[in-house]
């Protein structure tokens, strides 16, 4: 498994930012030109304050728009904004959050860490921000929760929304996806414990906080997996070896994978936690191997995480082998299905069904996907399955303009919250509901989608609220 606050394509192109910041700071701790810097950061910051003017000036028309077509001005006219619910926002990127309290975010939150150090603010990015940026623009009298926890520990994720739901929160949103704890359609230990903890909760024991008898709704990001996820049955060609086909229908033993970065790259694979499958990324080159990994029982599933730093300009590719204790026909002649999806970089054979990883593959989670204006999913928001359930469940139009910074809040990171936040003015309104009538009337409300849009990619359709009544 991995640190959930590498996972989108967002938060990378917000690392790479964040790593010119550091460049810089480390130029003016070395003493270069200190007084023609002195000069240069005047002038920035004095920019600096009047682009964030224009952007906030900017994005008050863009938003408006935004409101209308999501049908919320309509409740806020009638004086439902949220009031009376609490909704938590699960993240890791909530550093200077404080700067932010009384504009972009409510004045108070209630905030607590569940990393092992304790740090709301310990990684440099604001990812979690802009997700609750959206909660409070579309839902401005609900009180916000901030939570995050140690990465790569799903129990703490756990701690967090038991913290949560404790608290009295009804809605939780999600933005992260951690693909390799589940075996990618829903199930799993974590899947199991996660229900459990939206359900309605039992008198709380002394020192767990104020508790809340009714249950509660988890929204999550699709994710932006689309294109680099590959799932289906294992088809052996030969020595245990995997084939990925084309388009063509031609079959390749390795699937490439290309960096997009300098980043850690790492590949993970779900599957069934009695299945077998070890990973293998090379050189694409070299064909010298970089690592492997053999899946293992986690979570109550199959999964295997091979991570690697790639070396400038170099390719690589990767294969997959089951392992020799199953390559027996197994039970009832079932053919082994696995999921494949590379994180910081793209992979030449993909298939975007089934696509939408943990925790947004849940029954029991509401995972929203990613439109244009148009109501066309965009190439990288994550798709369902073909056959079963609608997933994702909902889509929403991005990017999301912020108040603060001048480039939108984009990828299905900023289709998530906006679900949530429907979903607090509804419950404002209708306090004696429960979740599924929450999240019926959610669905019952979508607008459908242009008519080749499936349902494994758009779901029940385009997130809007009924008519206030």
């Amino acid at each position: 498994m991995r640190n959930a606050d590498e996972l989108t394509t967002e938060s990378q192109r917000e690392r790479a930012e964040e790593k010119g910041r550091g460049i810089e700071e480390r130029r003016q701790k070395k003493g270069l030109w200190p007084s023609l810097l002195s000069s240069i950061l005047s002038s920035l910051l004095f920019l600096c304050i009047l682009c964030v003017s224009m952007v906030s000036a900017d994005a008050l028309p863009r938003r408006t728009e935004l409101l209308e077509r999501l049908g919320v001005p309509a409740w806020h006219a009638q004086g439902w904004k949220g009031q009376g619910v609490k909704v938590a926002v699960l993240d890791s990127g909530f550093h200077g959050y404080q700067a932010h309290l009384g504009t972009a975010l409510p004045a108070n939150v209630q905030v607590c860490s569940f990393r092992f150090d304790g740090n709301l603010e310990a990684k440099d990015s604001q990812h979690g921000i802009l997700c609750a940026e959206i909660i409070h623009a579309l839902a401005p009298e609900a009180e916000l929760l901030l939570a995050n926890w140690e990465p790569e520990c799903p129990d703490q994720f756990l701690a967090a929304v038991r913290w949560a739901r404790q608290q009295g929160a009804r809605i939780l949103s999600c933005s992260l996806i951690m693909p390799s704890w589940s075996d990618g359609e829903g199930h799993g230990r974590i899947h199991e414990e996660l229900t459990h903890l939206l359900a309605p909760l039992h008198p709380p024991q002394d020192g767990e906080g104020k508790g809340e008898a009714g249950d509660a709704l988890f929204f999550a990001s699709a994710g932006n997996t689309a294109q680099r996820h590959w799932s289906g049955p294992f088809e052996d060609g030969g020595h245990g070896y995997h084939v990925w086909r084309d388009a063509a229908g031609i079959v390749h033993r390795e699937n490439v994978i290309h960096p997009w970065g300098s980043e850690r790259v790492s590949v993970e694979l779900c599957c069934p936690s009695t299945a077998g499958y070890e990973v293998i990324v090379s050189d694409a080159a070299t064909e010298k191997i970089v690592v492997r990994a053999q899946s293992m029982n986690g979570c109550g599933t199959g999964n295997a995480v091979a991570a690697f730093l790639p070396e400038p300009g170099h390719v690589y590719q990767v294969q997959v082998r089951r392992r020799p204790p199953l390559f027996a026909p197994q039970a009832g002649g079932e053919k082994g299905e696995f999921h494949l999806v590379v994180l910081g970089g793209s992979l030449r054979y993909f298939r975007s069904e089934g696509s939408i990883p943990f925790p947004g593959d849940g029954s029991e989670v509401i995972a929203v996907g990613a439109v244009d204006a148009a109501g066309r999913r965009l190439a990288y928001s994550s798709c369902g399955p073909r056959h079963g359930r609608a997933k994702p469940d909902l889509v929403a139009m991005v990017p999301f303009p912020s108040r603060w910074r001048a480039r939108p809040f984009a990828g299905t990171s900023a289709a998530a919250p906006q679900a949530g936040a429907l979903a607090a003015l509804l419950w404002s309104r209708h306090t004696d509901w429960n979740a599924q009538q929450i999240r019926a009337a959610l669905q019952n409300a979508a607008q459908p989608c242009p008519v080749n849009s499936p349902a494994w990619e758009t779901g029940y359709g385009l997130l809007h609220l009924p008519p206030p009544d």
